[in-house]
């Protein structure tokens, strides 16, 4: 395959990030909010549940990037993944998204399990397939930041969602009336001039938010998965490819520093951003006060996407991890600042949120893009091409990060007294105080442990340019081996 892929093949790629954002989205603000307060489960159980259903990963993301990389069809060994994973995501949507009346703590557990299993089977091997697609340090950003872009939209998407159920649940339907509800709102609330009912009717409304996401996935997913098994085609492996042994795998990758260290930092970045999103509809709805929720995330979101021309520069300019390290000390930031702020102080917060919504799109690319560069580190070391190896262990370790983080973050704030369904007003004051420092210290507790790890990151361009002369070296003369 040629080092240069095609816009077509690159957007053609991503396409899956969409419906995988969709529902990212939901999973960490409205489901718990949903189950908690909706369905009667407490808040620290839902917490609980959350982590131990994303403890299944342990068995099924190593399983699955030994599997991706070792079984071979005629249709390719990333493909037949996608064919099989999406009807069991759509499945596990449907009842995880739209639970019945009497559903309960063996449902919700059940049902996420089938969902996390379904979504490991579509996003390891796409992962690893787009990082295969080529050998080339920039033209991996560019397939990264392309996924990204589709995972932004996607986001979007799914913040449309609430908003568009949050406007008509004010008696609105056009368009127009959902900017000039939010121009209402930031007016409210900077003369203090908005009511407490708009906030406490929005708690009601996670089950048709849910319903709608649930819909939209459904539609969507079967879409994008037919666009990339039509349009992409995988990299040739060669038969006589040297495949390690998955014990003799461990133990390069123990032995691969930046592999490491890129888990390492992933394991903290993932786990402060997990600590505080899990209760971060709670600090935002109840804590703030704002009254349109979707539609202060839909900007976000629109932020995101708008800024991830400026992170591909940056890392081109000064390098990913560099870039990586300036996203987390402005989120740092933010964070911390949120703390200053108080009930009714809308407009100050929806200008923090953008600022954080700026850094989403290298929050979430430059690690990834990383990682691609350290699968070149072993194909030096062992012969092989085990990208699906390596993208597991990085879905390994982003879903335990997420899982501890969401279940620790919930258990703090529910077990010292925070009320999801009475809010403020219903809670303890040492609870309302835990949402507070979760939200707005959490990450920059695990952010500062992860800062030192970025700046002294060894795989430069630079010296990933001289490790891609090796491997061509080293491919030329295979080449010339085999000529008779």
């Amino acid at each position: 395959m040629s080092d240069v892929l095609s816009r077509r093949t690159i957007y053609a790629h991503g396409t899956l990030g969409l419906p995988l954002a969709v529902i990212g989205y939901p999973l960490s603000i409205w489901i718990p909010a949903h189950y908690s307060g909706g369905l009667g489960i407490s808040l620290a159980a839902v917490g609980t549940i959350l982590m131990l259903a994303r403890l299944t990963d342990v068995v099924t993301d190593p399983l699955m990037g030994e599997l991706s990389d070792r079984w071979r069809t005629r249709f390719g060994r990333r493909k037949p993944w996608l064919v099989v994973g999406a009807p069991l995501m759509m499945l596990g949507v449907y009842n995880l998204f739209m639970p019945s009346e009497g559903a309960g703590m063996v449902y919700f557990l059940t049902w996420l399990a089938i969902f996390f299993l379904g979504s490991t089977m579509i996003a390891l091997p796409h992962r690893a397939w787009g990082a295969e697609l080529s050998p080339d340090y920039h033209q991996r950003s560019r397939v990264t930041a392309a996924r990204e872009i589709y995972v932004l939209v996607g986001l979007m998407v799914a913040a449309a969602v609430p908003m568009i159920v949050e406007i008509r649940a004010d008696g609105g339907s056009g368009v127009a009336e959902v900017f000039t509800t939010l121009w209402n709102d930031a007016i409210g609330a900077l003369s203090g001039d908005f009511e407490d009912k708009q906030v406490v009717d929005r708690a009601t409304l996670t089950g048709p938010v849910l319903t709608g996401l649930a819909w939209t996935v459904i539609t969507v997913l079967p879409i994008c998965a037919l666009i990339v098994l039509t349009n992409v085609a995988e990299p040739a492996v060669a038969t006589t490819e040297k495949r390690p042994t998955f014990r003799e795998g461990l133990k390069l990758v123990a032995k691969n520093g930046p592999m490491v260290r890129v888990l390492i930092i992933a394991v903290l970045v993932y786990f402060g951003e997990s600590f505080r999103n899990a209760v971060s509809l709670f600090f935002i709805r109840d804590i703030i006060g704002v009254p349109t929720i979707g539609a202060v995330y839909f900007f976000y979101f629109i932020a995101g996407l708008g800024a991830i021309p400026f992170w591909l520069w940056l890392g081109r300019k000064v390098g990913k991890h560099i870039a990586f390290l300036f996203t987390l000390i402005t989120v740092a930031g933010v964070s911390a600042a949120n703390l200053l702020l108080d009930y009714g102080d809308y407009l100050v917060f929806f200008l923090l949120f953008v600022v954080k919504g700026f850094c989403f799109g290298g929050l979430q690319f430059l690690p990834v893009a990383m990682l691609a560069d350290v699968v070149d580190v072993d194909s030096a070391r062992s012969g092989g091409k085990r990208a699906g190896t390596y993208f597991a262990f990085l879905g390994f370790s982003e879903k335990i990060a997420i899982a501890f983080g969401t279940g620790v973050s919930l258990n703090i704030v529910g077990l010292l007294g925070f009320d999801p369904s009475g809010g403020v007003s219903a809670s303890t004051e040492i609870g309302v105080t835990s949402l507070r420092l979760v939200y707005c210290l959490g990450p920059v507790v695990f952010y500062g442990m992860a800062l030192r790890l970025i700046w002294n990151y060894p795989l430069t361009p630079a010296r990933h340019a001289r490790l891609r002369e090796r491997l061509e070296r080293r491919a030329e003369w295979l080449a010339k081996s085999k000529t008779p």
